[in-house]
């Protein structure tokens, strides 16, 4: 069940520009008795609709716990056993969330699956730390290099994220900014993208290029990549994930949007999920619509 809070918040306005005409009219009114008389109604009138409000706002948390306490019983057996074993990483581009990063390894949990790494890409990106880590290869030529070359080496990057690699182990400190745990073969990918507001000029277009390759490094094989955000993201990274090619799911911070997260890292579906979509779930959990 949605709430729409805005009426709520509606609500509590209208009383309190009732409150402050009853102020008015006190003012304006000449006659005590008739000014004392039409206080003592706005200020039964308000406490009335203050205690109705407020009766409202009960009524709501009830509904909100007594959904909660459901989405938190029926969760695991909507999703149990449905990564069995299989190795997810998080990748950040930018900014990491721990957030995000709980919030997946609360998903993973009931069904079975194991967070087994979680990267932070750098960025901007760190072009003489990458350069010097890439010596010896046709990517030591990263600082004079066209876009053509910046997305090559983020092609080979998210390959390496999925079926392991050499060149992705030198790179490890130059390229992230912080790991924990391993750095691929990773069986699933969840991508959560927060590109830093100081991030412009050549830095912006090179990273551009970079990320565009890393997304096709992802997606070149049989796993599933998903971009995530948070239900207020603003400004929603939805559409950039999209142009990528990924499934999305734009609200893990709530149950449906984790439930969602499984079943596409299953591999069972693909699309784009969430609250700012027509479906929460997908139709092999009965969307809805």
């Amino acid at each position: 069940m949605v709430f729409d809070f805005r009426y709520h918040a509606l609500s509590l306005i209208a009383v309190l520009v009732a409150l402050v005409l009853g102020l008015l009219l006190g003012v304006a009114i000449g006659d005590k008795g008739l000014v004392s008389s039409a206080e003592n109604k706005i200020k039964e009138s308000l406490r009335k609709d203050v205690r109705s409000e407020q009766k409202k706002v009960a009524d709501l948390n009830d509904q909100l716990t007594a959904k909660d306490k459901f989405e938190q019983e029926v969760y695991p057996l909507l999703v149990d056993g449905q990564l069995q074993d299989r190795k997810i990483g998080v990748v950040f581009l930018g900014q990491p969330s721990e957030e995000i990063n709980n919030e997946v390894e609360n998903a993973l949990g009931a069904a079975k699956g194991k967070r087994v790494g979680a990267v932070a890409i750098r960025e901007p990106l760190s072009v003489d730390k990458l350069v010097s880590s890439a010596s010896g290869t046709r990517y030591e030529g990263l600082a004079t290099g066209d876009d053509q070359m910046w997305e090559d080496f983020g092609k080979r990057m998210g390959v390496q994220l999925t079926r392991g690699g050499k060149l992705i182990a030198r790179e490890r400190s130059s390229l992230f900014s912080a790991v924990a745990g391993s750095t691929g073969n990773y069986d699933g990918v969840v991508i959560a993208r927060n590109l830093p507001d100081d991030v412009k000029g050549d830095d912006l277009h090179r990273l551009n290029a970079f990320e565009t390759g890393l997304m096709t490094g992802l997606t070149s094989g049989n796993v599933p990549v998903v971009g995530v955000e948070h239900a207020d993201a603003d400004p929603s990274q939805v559409p950039w994930y999209r142009d990528h090619g990924v499934s999305t799911v734009d609200n893990l911070d709530q149950t449906a949007g984790q439930a969602a997260l499984v079943f596409l890292l299953a591999g069972n579906t693909d699309g784009a999920f969430g609250v700012h979509e027509p479906r929460l779930l997908p139709d092999v959990v009965g969307g809805v619509g």
